[in-house]
């Protein structure tokens, strides 16, 4: 009997509180472009949405490149394998790369 009753105690629970646990749920959020007139443009501008997260990540990954490599060059500065010439050069490098990706990233967003 107590077997039974505590099949029916996890079966119950099993169908209730998942219920109960959605209830709380937020709804999904339209695309920055709207929803579209119909399912095709809704999901292309989710995947709009999408790739202009992909651009931020490019950008956020190159900027750490460079300040991994201007890390490494301030370390060997310390060494005395560098001097500050190259640290400047690095930077003046890292800002023209940052530049040239956030240009790209821009106009790869106007071309989609």
């Amino acid at each position: 009997m107590f077997r039974l009753s505590k099949t029916r105690c996890i079966a119950t629970s099993a169908f209730a509180l998942p219920g109960l646990a959605m209830a709380g749920l937020p709804t999904a959020q339209a695309p920055s472009r709207g929803e579209g007139s119909n399912l095709i443009q809704t999901m292309q501008n989710y995947a709009y949405d999408g790739f202009l997260l992909l651009g931020l990540i490019i950008c956020a990954v190159v900027f750490c490149g460079v300040a991994w490599h201007a890390f490494g060059t301030y370390h060997e500065i310390q060494l005395g394998k560098k001097k500050w010439m190259d640290l400047g050069a690095t930077a003046a490098v890292g800002v023209a790369i940052l530049g040239v990706a956030i240009f790209l990233v821009t106009k790869a967003t106007a071309i989609l």
